[in-house]
């Protein structure tokens, strides 16, 4: 073996680290492109027409709908509201791919059966956080615009002679004077009213796009009128005077969700911050420890573990502040 200093020589234990960090952090990316990808396309066939899926993908799905209603129903409803693009069955297919890539990952990285089970778990759950994050995302920043979107839909309702939902909704959607994130979310439930045949599901779908209080009396109002048939501008507008009251208190919790979000992403700041120090002063001592070392890579493992576990309590703390 050559020692020569300029030569760099990698042992088969320092390979075999490198290529399971490469397949997670390339597992990572290919999944956030084919989401942003599939959501991209989504939108835009969704303009020209309702898609109709046809063959294994369906057949799939009715079989997890006969199983598994309830979940399934939750999975799709998730999934739409985030315009991801694919629907139940092909997403549990991706996981449980990912699932077992990461198993046999962990199996050779950390050679123990904690590791292939941590590591599938890791990889399995990522296409949930990657959805759920990404929709909570879109939900804050659509907080600030909700207001002004209800405020553009009050005015479109009253010029249609406040009886017509599907009319103004669509005459907002056309005009293009709203802008930013609720753009997409009101073209969907546009779009789902019209075509989609069942109100119930399409309003659900725009609550959990938005995904906060204010859009639930929305939909109900939306609801009311679209299945009683009353007008309800009287009951708009005592909406937008409850919200511009509540700015303030909507404007704190904003700021709430922010601190989650930071506090989600500390850990890995924190280890990446420890592992650097400890690389830049004693790289040889480092590399051993924490990578050539079983100990070392099982610690690796439980700090990832607990990190997913972090990106999870964001999460459904997220959920109670929305």
């Amino acid at each position: 073996m050559d020692h020569r200093p300029g030569c760099a020589v990698l042992s088969p234990d320092r390979m075999l680290a490198l290529a399971t960090a490469a397949l997670f952090l390339l597992a990572f990316t290919m999944f956030r492109s084919l989401l942003a990808v599939a959501a991209a396309r989504s939108d835009a066939v969704s303009r020209l027409k309702h898609r109709r899926r046809n063959g294994l993908i369906v057949r799939a799905e009715r079989k997890l709908r006969a199983i598994a209603s309830g979940p399934t129903e939750r999975l799709s409803l998730l999934l739409e509201s985030a315009r991801a693009g694919i629907g139940p069955a092909a997403f549990l297919g991706l996981s449980v791919l990912l699932a077992l890539t990461g198993g046999a990952a962990g199996a050779l990285a950390v050679q123990t059966v904690k590791g292939a089970v941590v590591a599938a778990a890791l990889f399995g759950g990522l296409p949930y956080v990657v959805v759920r994050m990404t929709l909570m995302n879109r939900q804050m920043r659509s907080r600030i615009d909700f207001l002004p979107a209800v405020e553009l839909f009050y005015q479109s309702y009253l010029s249609t002679g406040g009886r017509q939902v599907k009319i103004a909704l669509g005459r907002m959607v056309e005009e293009r004077r709203l802008t930013g994130p609720l753009l997409p979310v009101f073209e969907q439930l546009y779009i789902n009213l019209s075509v989609r045949g069942d109100d119930e599901a399409s309003l659900r779908i725009f609550s959990a796009a938005v995904g906060h209080v204010w859009a639930d009396y929305f939909a109900n109002l939306l609801r009311v009128a679209l299945s009683d048939g009353v007008p309800i501008a009287e009951n708009l507008k005592e909406l937008i005077g409850d919200m511009r009251r509540a700015a303030r208190a909507d404007q704190q919790e904003r700021n709430r969700l922010l601190e989650i979000r930071i506090a989600n992403f500390s850990p890995i700041l924190f280890l990446a911050l420890f592992i650097g120090i400890n690389l830049r002063y004693n790289p040889e001592g480092a590399w051993r420890y924490y990578v050539l070392d079983p100990h070392g890579r099982d610690m690796l493992l439980n700090a990832a573990a607990l990190i997913f576990a972090s990106f999870l309590m964001g999460i459904w703390l997220s959920r109670r502040r929305l």
